[in-house]
């Protein structure tokens, strides 16, 4: 048996609409299943999933306010004053810092641009750069995907004589700033036709009122804002993002080629994934280790040569990036490991001095991806006896509304249901952890904690082919809400299975079911090599790609997850190099069990922990569910009611007999007859000095020769006395099998022949015969 940590949701569609489907729009059985299980009820809503669908793009001017926005900016232009696009330092900031400077360029525009400092300014508004933009001359600010909490500084920004046209996509708190117009699809609620663009879409709503037509030129950062700030991608995002991709495929901007070959990947095949874990993180890791300002001058760039050199520079941050999350993760678990206070709580807080603020949203993150619970990772500053972090959530606690119920302890936050950010007085931290653990007894269920893992599709192989894939990549953008679709390939049977890599941790095999077979590869899955045994049935859960080789193209699929309900066997039978086969199980849930004391002597230095000596159903009453059997009973009853009594999931059979009889086999009756003849002729026969003599003579093995002694000797037919064997004169007749040596030696015999030298199908289906009437 092999358990997922996950619990599989499986969708099983509508087959009758899903038929409906294909015929009506020509599509493949998995296309249409996908579709049925995004909710597609009709030929129309799926048809426009398949297209771009114009309708989803709205008139800029439904949004709130946007005609004083426009009407302020021109008046700007006019008079010639000067214009601060103020950003933000993330992926999305900087993609609406760009977009607004193009049209204010274009437009003929006296703008310059600012983007604060994660670590000296924080997140959104700062007063200390707003009144560095009043001394520079700067009469009218706009800000782009941040300025809806920026109360404070925006009232400062006013009393100094500037106007403020705020746009921005972030949860809006009770009170809003008093800017001059506030452009935010969700403000005031409901009066813009799709309310979760992101920041840069936001930015392009303007950019196309105040161009009065659509920016083309704009969609490609679109794109790269939109995917990298995981708003859902549906409605006009999808949009967006679609036109977005294709634009990037043929634009012919100096730094959509130079983050290509950063990035590694060819133009031509940009897609959702390209942006979602090359390009963004890259953009993103700028503003997270210093100044963002150089991701927009990158984006901005109009040579090859300056954008070529700025790729370096976000590749050189990226790196650093990388190592940075790996360090503060490895520290975090540690921590949480070894404080019980911190682990048994619902909501995960972690906080050290040094941890780079910049980086711990990408560990709360992982640390969700660990354990899921809601976790926040904060970096704390002695000096200004503050703690700074990110926060991420998983389904069913909202982070933004459970933060704001600690306004007292958290003044400033800010973010989303799923993800938020916040700076708060040090001394609060064990406080906030305790007042979320509450909170989230309230609102979290067990179940709730128990990652998921939504499978659109289960498939089979018949429906699998290059065409069926091409197919389904014509269904993306795949992101936030309109998630890539996870297929599930069940109940499969392995074919082979090899460990790959220079450190052997990917997994490539080859599945089967009774429609064909399909190449498999597990990324990070090398350890289900010893977990997986063959003549199972598996199912897999993953994304089914098209592989490319020397022109050719194959459908694989990419495992992402592996269960199987089926016990299983897993043969170890003969391996003597012991420490081999021992370091491929799990040791913490598996039990070791024997049947005879002197296995219990040779193992248990070699194995390092305790072996349970079984005799009676006492003793095996409480085995794990993972056992190795490392010899076999001399009953074979015994066995036999444990295999009924319990339950297992994995048998590990070794089944170490140091003196196995099977190849000895049994004498005949002619030679037992032979052999007492023999010693009848002689009065006193001295076995120990002459037995080998005797082996040779009459062919058989010495130790048949002294099993067919005790034979003898245990029927009363001879009697042993100083060594010397006699015969003893008319003994009563009795037949061989009464002799209680005789008994044992066959029974070990069939024994041996049905555990130790059957084939593995033979093992298994005694195995198998034996645990049908097994107990729950």
């Amino acid at each position: 048996m092999i358990e997922s940590t996950k619990k599989w949701i499986v969708q099983r569609p509508d087959q009758e609409l899903v038929q409906q489907l294909q015929n009506t729009l020509g599509i493949s059985a998995i296309a249409a299943k996908i579709l049925v299980a995004r909710g597609c009820t009709t030929e129309e809503h799926a048809a426009s999933l398949l297209k771009i669908n114009e309708a989803d793009f709205h008139d800029p001017f439904k949004m709130h306010g946007m005609e004083q926005a426009v009407e302020r900016i021109n008046r700007a232009l006019e008079k010639g004053e000067k214009i601060l696009v103020y950003g933000d330092y993330d992926s999305d900031g900087i993609t609406s810092t760009t977009v607004m400077l193009h049209v204010l360029l274009d437009l003929g525009a006296d703008v310059d641009f600012m983007i604060p400092n994660r670590f000296t300014h924080g997140y959104g508004p700062h007063e200390e750069l707003f009144r560095q933009a009043y001394e520079s001359g700067v009469q009218l600010i706009i800000t782009v995907d941040n300025g809806i909490s920026g109360v404070e500084p925006i009232r400062v920004a006013k009393e100094l004589g500037m106007d403020v046209i705020v746009t921005d996509h972030h949860e809006a708190g009770e009170t809003l700033p008093n800017a001059d117009v506030i452009l935010h699809p969700r403000v005031p609620e409901g009066h813009y036709p799709f309310g979760e663009l992101a920041g840069v879409g936001v930015a392009f709503k303007l950019a196309h009122a105040l161009y009065g037509e659509v920016p083309d030129h704009l969609f490609e950062y679109v794109a790269i804002g939109t995917i990298a700030d995981l708003v859902p991608l549906k409605g006009e995002n999808r949009y967006l993002v679609k036109q977005g991709i294709k634009a990037l495929k043929t634009s012919t901007s100096p730094w959509v080629k130079a983050l290509c070959e950063a990035a590694g990947t060819k133009q031509r095949e940009i897609n959702e994934e390209t942006i979602g874990f090359y390009f963004g993180p890259r953009l993103n890791a700028i503003g997270r280790l210093g100044s963002a300002m150089p991701g927009v001058d990158f984006l901005m760039s109009e040579s090859k040569q300056q954008a070529d050199q700025l790729a370096d520079v976000l590749n050189e941050k990226n790196t650093e990036r990388k190592d940075i999350v790996n360090t503060i993760t490895e520290e975090a678990i540690a921590m949480i490991e070894s404080d019980e206070t911190i682990k048994n709580s619902l909501v995960l807080v972690v906080a050290k001095e040094g941890w780079n603020p910049g980086v711990v949203g990408i560990v709360a993150s992982r640390l969700v991806g660990e354990y899921y619970k809601p976790t926040i990772v904060l970096s704390l500053d002695p000096k200004k006896e503050t703690a700074k972090g990110s926060a991420r959530s998983i389904e069913g606690f909202h982070l933004y509304d459970e933060l704001a119920k600690n306004r007292d302890i958290i003044p400033h936050f800010g973010g989303h249901p799923m993800a938020a950010g916040m700076t708060f007085s040090l001394e609060y931290v064990d406080e906030l952890r305790s007042r979320l653990h509450q909170q989230a007894t309230q609102v979290l269920t067990e179940e709730q904690l128990v990652p998921k893992l939504y499978i659109d599709v289960p498939v089979d192989l018949s429906e699998v082919s290059v065409e069926a894939i091409e197919e389904i990549r014509k269904l993306g953008p795949f992101g936030t809400d309109f998630a890539k679709p996870v297929f599930a390939l069940e109940k499969m049977t392995v074919s082979s299975m090899r460990r790959i890599g220079t450190q052997e941790n990917h997994l490539k095999m080859e599945l089967e079911d009774t429609y064909g077979k399909i190449d498999a590869i597990g990324f990070g899955k090398g350890y289900l090599f010893n977990e997986i045994s063959y003549g199972i049935e598996v199912s897999f859960a993953g994304d089914l790609q098209i592989n490319e080789w020397q022109g050719k193209k194959k459908a694989q699929f990419m495992i992402e997850d592996v269960q199987a309900e089926e016990w299983q066997l897993f043969d170890y039978r003969g391996k003597s190099q012991t420490a081999n086969w021992l370091s491929k199980l799990p040791m913490e849930e598996t039990d070791f069990a024997a049947f005879q004391g002197r296995t219990v002597e040779q193992y248990s230095k070699i194995i390092g922990q305790p072996i349970k000596l079984i005799g009676n159903r006492e003793d095996y009453e409480n085995l794990k569910t993972f056992v190795v059997l490392l010899d076999m009973p001399t009953n074979v009853m015994l066995l036999e009611e444990m295999l009924q009594k319990k339950q297992f999931k994995r048998i590990y059979a070794h089944f170490y007999t140091p003196d196995s009889q099977y190849f000895n086999g049994m004498p005949t009756r002619q030679h037992f007859s032979w052999y007492y003849a023999f010693l009848k002729k002689r009065p006193t026969f001295n076995l120990k000095m002459h037995i080998s003599q005797l082996s040779q003579h009459i062919g058989l093995n010495i130790d048949v020769i002294k099993f067919m002694t005790k034979v003898f000797f245990e029927l009363g037919f001879v009697k042993i006395e100083n060594g010397l064997t006699t015969v003893v004169e008319n003994a009563p007749k009795r037949a061989l099998e009464e002799a209680p040596s005789y008994k044992m030696r066959v029974a070990q015999i069939e024994l041996e022949q049905k555990l130790l030298y059957a084939t593995y199908t033979e093992l298994k289906q005694w195995f198998n015969e034996r645990m049908k009437g097994s107990s729950s």
